[in-house]
């Protein structure tokens, strides 16, 4: 007999899916050690197959087995790294590493500008919109320069913002200056980018 719809059939098929996804995971665990430890020179062995990690064997903690030892060794060494926190750590150390570089060169190539329209929504029609323009100009940012701007009719007697800005491509990312202007919460809604054009 089958409880709920075959319920307990598709568990089983659950678990024996989940087996398979933690045998593929360590797998490609061990392929990327071994494709850092190529990329920082060292020898690499083919990659195999593993079964599933078996539990650690629970040490009774009986009184008449307790040592008493004069050595401070398990005292003294720091908690161990899992091989998936090393290589976590390891990415980020490459990441800031060429992050680095890349700002210490700088940008090679020609420089490229871009023509971006914007249109920025207000809350409601009590909104100033005069200040928030004084504020969506107040953001700075290296290689951005605002241009002129002007009132649209929305809809309901609510206007919205349109501006024009010009952006050098490398300095400004779009999603950052997005989301700076949607940071001024008393008074942006909703921010649109109505056309982006290279010069």
């Amino acid at each position: 007999m089958q409880l709920y719809g075959g319920l307990e059939t598709r568990l089983e098929k659950l678990e024996a899916e989940n087996t398979h996804l933690f045998n593929v995971t360590n797998i490609l665990v061990k392929r990327l050690a071994e494709l850092e430890r190529a990329l920082d020179g060292a020898p690499v062995a083919a990659a195999k197959p593993s079964a599933p990690a078996k539990p650690a064997k629970k040490e009774e903690s009986d009184d008449d087995s307790f040592k008493f030892d004069d050595s401070d060794e398990e005292e003294d060494e720091a908690p161990k790294e899992t091989e998936m926190q090393r290589m976590k750590r390891l990415a980020a150390e490459k990441k800031a590493k060429a992050d680095a570089e890349k700002a210490a060169a700088g940008h090679q190539g020609p420089i490229t500008k871009s023509n971006v329209i914007i249109d920025i929504k207000p809350w409601d029609d009590e909104t100033d919109l005069g200040l928030m323009e004084k504020e969506v100009r107040a953001i700075k940012m290296e290689g951005l320069h605002w241009g002129a701007s002007k009132l649209e009719e929305v809809g309901y007697g609510i206007k919205k913002l349109r501006i024009a800005t010009t952006i050098i491509d490398h300095l400004v990312g779009l999603y950052d200056l997005e989301d700076k202007i949607t940071e001024i919460e008393d008074y942006v809604q909703s921010v649109d980018i109505v056309a982006h054009n290279k010069i």
